[in-house]
């Protein structure tokens, strides 16, 4: 693995670095860990790496390694830098042969996400977007029941993701996190929107196999001087009919990482938790209720390839990341192998254009006073 971004002091860059660690199967080689390329060659020694393959700047990390031997050069780019800097070293990396980690969202604009999918489908290599929450064995376990039927017809969802840490004016700090998320210039036209809200929209998607037919949002601006959304309240449609609400905020103070999801059905219904996800609750019409635990009783398959220790050891935020990884690194591996996935199992470029039509739509719907607005 090469990283663009994540030099030190960064939190989601050392995120990836452990996430990609803990399945054995990925070692970082390479980096261009900073715009300023003292800082990323200073990074990227701290971190162990030969200095040779600590470079000044993306640019350089690509063309250097391309010329590297097959056996020497890295197999894929981590991109782990604000939502402006995804589309350019995403689509350097792929035009020159080299699979893709990227952060979400998938890019700046609407535009650069599709303009990236054509350029990931021209290229023929693999591209992997972290939504890690999808990486989660109760997740995954409430996908396999949802797909199999044992919820009935889902009829309404429900999904929230809450954080109150911009409740004040962070940003006007030296707040690094904080500063960029709230600069349309580096985060685009979305701000929590972007942030979580493509993390709740992901969630149902891929739990239930439904898309958002259309949305109405009602977005809010509370931080003094933000032009960006720091909170929202959305009606969504799904395809199949069922209805549905996401509540996402910034400012909800005293928050921290609530993200959660409701799916209702005509047989049963399932809830589960960020912060306690060791638990997948079920309800149903003529049993007890019944909650699901990580490599517990009657999990099915899917969830049990990704639950790495016995039950009741706790898997949590990295280890649903480290199942993005894994899963990506098996395909890797498939792939160079001359095998054949159809069907692999973590976020794609796919999922990253409907991350943007998601933000796009909603501010659109908030313009015209959150009337109906489809995703297009």
């Amino acid at each position: 693995m090469g990283m663009v971004g994540g030099g030190l002091g960064s939190f989601i860059g050392d995120v990836h670095r452990k996430a990609a660690g803990i399945d054995g199967m990925i070692e970082l080689v390479c980096g261009a860990f900073s715009s300023t390329a003292e800082k990323s060659i200073t990074s990227g020694k701290a971190l162990g790496l030969d200095e040779s393959r600590c470079y000044g700047n993306f640019e350089e990390m690509i063309q250097k390694e391309k010329e590297l031997p097959e056996d020497v050069r890295m197999d894929f780019v981590a991109i782990v830098t604000p939502n402006y800097m995804h589309f350019p070293p995403a689509k350097m990396a792929l035009e020159h042969g080299f699979h893709v980690v990227c952060d979400k969202p998938v890019t700046l604009t609407l535009d650069e996400a599709q303009a990236l999918q054509k350029v990931v489908d021209k290229s023929g290599k693999l591209f992997a977007l972290t939504h890690n929450y999808t990486g989660n064995s109760l997740v995954k376990q409430a996908k396999a029941m949802v797909a199999k039927g044992e919820l009935g017809t889902i009829r309404k969802i429900q999904a929230q993701y809450l954080q109150g840490w911009l409740s004040t004016s962070l940003e006007k700090t030296e707040q690094k996190q904080a500063a960029w998320r709230v600069d349309p210039k580096r985060s685009g036209i979305g701000g929590a929107l972007g942030d979580i809200g493509t993390h709740a929209e992901n969630l149902i998607e891929y739990i239930t196999g439904l898309r958002i037919k259309e949305i109405a949002a009602d977005l809010g601006r509370f931080g003094e001087g933000r032009v960006l959304d720091d909170d929202g309240n959305m009606l969504i449609r799904m395809e199949n009919g069922a209805k549905g609400t996401i509540s996402i905020s910034q400012i909800a103070l005293g928050e921290e990482n609530n993200l959660g999801i409701k799916v209702y059905g005509t047989k049963g219904s399932l809830e589960w938790h960020q912060e306690n996800p060791n638990e997948l609750i079920t309800r149903w019409l003529e049993e007890p209720k019944k909650v699901y635990t990580p490599n517990g009783n009657n999990l099915y398959p899917e969830a049990l390839a990704v639950s790495r220790i016995p039950a009741g050891h706790p898997e949590g935020y990295l280890e649903a990341f480290a199942t993005i990884y894994k899963n990506f690194a098996m395909h890797l591996v498939a792939v160079n192998q001359g095998q054949n996935i159809e069907k692999p199992d973590y976020p794609t470029i796919e999922d990253g254009v409907r991350g943007m039509q998601f933000i796009y739509a909603a501010v659109e719907s908030d313009k015209n006073n959150a009337a109906w607005t489809k995703l297009s």
